[in-house]
């Protein structure tokens, strides 16, 4: 009894933290401090209802990019995708902060062509390709980034280069050196401007054995910032959206999100 209870209300309280995501997806690593002359990390991934437990699909790796603290590109490892779960290894040979992510953008159409539901993708020069008889069509501006960082040696920054498009994090303080105890902050800017009064929440792991979801809920401030204080070691999800009116079609949303994963370490 106290196991349905428990996922119920681990149901209505991830239900509360984004709606728009029925499933989330995510990268975990085997580690995010290193040392030696080689280190390799291991990295899960997976989309799911639960974070960080494999239940529902393997995580896309086509978009995968990692990138080593002097800007190089590092080949993932090993890549392979089963039922649940996608995985992959990555030798580090250089010191310094490497940064793995994913980013998908594009443009996505639904609508109903003959009573039939259709999901369209594609670019802003092919809408007029859509058919004119499809009803109820809606067209969304997508960005989705979704970062992991690991540093072997001692941290370095080289690689948290500001894109200037969509949702995006500046660690302030080092995102591989996060301790229990202590207060980080991080800055979330949007196409490179401070994404002021912006949600963000943070979800420490293990929330299959806990009653409570317990995430924590904060809004940036006027610089786009937000201060965390950690109560506990582990690994923690973060995630923000963020949805405007279409920047490139006037009948288009805007849908954006930033996630990451962040190891808390004990003092």
């Amino acid at each position: 009894m106290k196991k349905f209870i428990a996922v119920a209300l681990l149901t209505v309280g991830l239900g509360t933290v984004s709606q728009a995501h029925a499933h989330r997806a995510w990268m975990l690593p085997s580690a995010t401090v290193l040392a030696g002359d080689t280190a390799w990390v291991t990295m899960d991934g997976a989309v799911s209802n639960s974070l960080f437990y494999f239940e529902h699909h393997p995580l896309n790796l086509d978009q995968l990019d990692i990138t080593g603290p002097q800007g190089e590109s590092v080949k993932a490892l090993n890549k392979a995708s089963g039922k649940y779960r996608s995985v992959f290894d990555a030798e580090l040979t250089n010191d310094g902060t490497y940064t793995f992510e994913i980013r998908h953008s594009g443009l996505v159409g639904m609508y109903k062509l003959n009573d039939k539901p259709v999901r369209w993708r594609g670019s802003v020069d092919e809408v007029k390709d859509i058919p004119e008889n499809a009803k109820g069509l809606r067209l969304f501006e997508v960005d989705n980034l979704m970062q992991v960082f690991v540093t072997k040696g001692a941290p370095t920054s080289e690689t948290f280069k500001v894109q200037g498009v969509g949702l995006e994090m500046v660690p302030v303080t080092h995102p591989n050196d996060l301790f229990a105890g202590e207060t980080s902050e991080f800055r979330f800017l949007v196409d490179g401007k401070p994404a002021t009064d912006l949600d963000v929440v943070l979800i420490r792991e293990g929330i299959r054995y806990r009653d409570q979801v317990d995430e924590i809920q904060l809004k940036t401030d006027a610089q786009g910032s937000i201060f965390v204080e950690w109560d506990d070691p582990g690994m923690y999800w973060l995630e923000t959206e963020l949805e405007q009116k279409g920047k490139r079609l006037d009948n288009a949303k805007r849908r954006m999100s930033y996630s990451a994963t962040l190891e808390v370490l004990p003092l």
